[in-house]
């Protein structure tokens, strides 16, 4: 059963879209369920994100997860969107069925993602932040569809 915000959250799902020219770009798949996050993300001068949106191909839980990850992260600093965890994301969900906290962890994984190409982009190292490990680049995305 999801709790009421999963279903808003699914149902009203915020800051979906695309991004013009964003900072960062995150895309992250479970081949095990199918869901593929893509999160954007603008990140001004100070290292503010000022806006994140996504776009989410999988069920009602991802979408959700995707949604409430991109309200976590705006307004954060990089390092405050470091410590968004999938725990976080649940919690603010109020829970999420055992079975679909995979989709927390995507949401968790997209926003490493976003923030290493913005470090690849930038030329920095962002602290405590590693390449995550079901990032798909854009030559593998564009090979698979």
């Amino acid at each position: 059963m999801y709790s009421e915000k999963v279903m808003d959250h699914f149902n009203h799902p915020r800051n979906v879209g695309e991004m013009e020219n964003p900072s960062g770009v995150g895309t992250v798949g479970n081949a095990k369920c199918g869901d593929i996050m893509r999160m954007y993300l603008d990140i001004d001068d100070n290292g503010i994100i000022q806006e994140a949106k996504f776009k989410t191909f999988g069920c009602g839980a991802a979408v959700a997860t995707s949604s409430m990850a991109t309200e976590l992260v705006k307004g954060k600093t990089i390092q405050e969107a470091l410590e968004v965890t999938n725990k976080a994301v649940m919690e603010a969900l109020d829970g999420l069925p055992p079975v679909k906290v995979h989709c927390s962890l995507l949401a968790e994984e997209a926003i490493h993602a976003a923030l290493w190409d913005y470090a690849e982009k930038n030329g920095i190292k962002i602290e405590g932040l590693e390449r995550p490990v079901n990032d798909i680049s854009e030559k593998e995305e564009e090979e698979e569809y």
